[in-house]
């Protein structure tokens, strides 16, 4: 080959060269920046958020994102058995205070009647559509009055200062709607604004008294 043509090869080869190093390196670049981005993000999918619950002081701990549970009963036990568990109050001290004032006054309209606290709504409704109920399965109401028969009554809901925060509004419609649809009685108790003479107004009303004082 003519020696006038290695130099113009040479230096195409010399561009060709640089070009293909330099999308190599620019793809390089690329993934790392996705790792980098991906390690800052973590946190979205691996944790949860802080939830408020119930509209309480009470807040949610933010855990792992747990993984599917053992449907093995063996393999289920031997993951409890390595944990560590610690009692957790069923009700914070604003709910305590509801709770035993609403049951002193509702066995004193009717001692057979009954308050409950913290109760699943997949143990108090039924549905035969299965996407339905688990909409509703795992939430839970603040309080719950029964009658004598056990049979759900009303349900009380105690609604304190960060309660209407997130999705809160949202997750009492859900609620209310199924609560209305099963006949249940659906209240609210406002911390700061319901005084115990509107509760025991509200009791009144709610709870039937005994046949025999009828």
């Amino acid at each position: 080959m003519p020696p006038e043509f290695l130099e113009p090869m040479q230096i195409a080869a010399v561009l060709l060269f640089g070009i293909v190093a330099g999308m190599a390196l620019e793809r390089f670049l690329s993934k790392l920046q996705r790792q980098a981005w991906k390690e800052r993000n973590r946190w979205r999918w691996e944790r949860k958020r802080d939830v408020v619950i119930l509209g309480s002081e009470r807040w949610a701990p933010t855990i792992d994102t747990p993984p599917a549970k053992p449907v093995d009963a063996a393999e289920q036990l031997r993951i409890v058995m390595g944990a560590q568990f610690t009692i957790q109050p069923l009700l914070n001290k604003s709910e305590v205070r509801v709770f035993k004032e609403l049951d002193r006054m509702v066995l004193n309209s009717n001692p057979a009647w009954q308050v409950m606290a913290q109760v699943s709504l997949g143990e108090i409704l039924r549905c035969t559509d299965a996407t339905a109920y688990s909409c509703i399965n795992s939430k839970r109401v603040d309080l719950l009055i029964v009658d004598e028969n056990c049979q759900p009554r009303h349900v009380l809901e105690y609604q304190g200062r960060a309660h209407h925060q997130g999705t809160a509004a949202a997750r009492d419609a859900v609620k209310k709607e199924a609560l209305r649809r099963a006949g249940i009685g659906y209240h609210e108790i406002v911390g700061g604004h319901t005084t115990p003479s509107d509760l025991r107004l509200l009791v009144e009303k709610l709870v039937d008294r005994p046949a025999a004082a009828q």
